[in-house]
């Protein structure tokens, strides 16, 4: 008995939910959820949840894709980030460019994405 309550106090620690952002963005939902573990450690669960039908249209799924990300790997995640959005927008087609609403495709795009996650 002691085992199966200490299992059901772990599943129910990982899972509390500080703060949340969802990102609706054509056929995915994007949610951003700030968590804590057991041990008071806050981490973002980054969750991709897209809709799948099935061939003949009856049985409809959500595909879900997660990442974890910790503290200590904010600022790489992030360098990272920047730089491949930075890279596409400088070498993408200019339909690409028009679509992230850069109005002049010569312009340099922005050297830093900012993401406010408070804590």
């Amino acid at each position: 008995m002691e085992n199966s309550m200490k299992k059901a106090v772990v599943e129910a620690g990982d899972k509390e939910i500080l703060y949340s952002k969802t990102i609706k963005a054509g056929k995915r939902i994007y949610y951003l959820d700030v968590k804590k573990n057991l041990k008071d450690d806050w981490f973002l669960a980054i969750t991709e949840s897209k809709k799948v039908q099935s061939k003949n249209g009856t049985n409809v799924q959500f595909e879900k894709h997660k990442i974890f990300l910790y503290k200590e790997d904010f600022e790489k995640f992030m360098e990272g980030m920047t730089d491949v959005i930075a890279f596409i927008q400088k070498n993408k087609s200019d339909e690409l460019l028009s679509d992230l609403m850069i109005d002049d495709p010569d312009e340099e795009p922005a050297s830093e994405i900012k993401l406010d996650i408070d804590f």
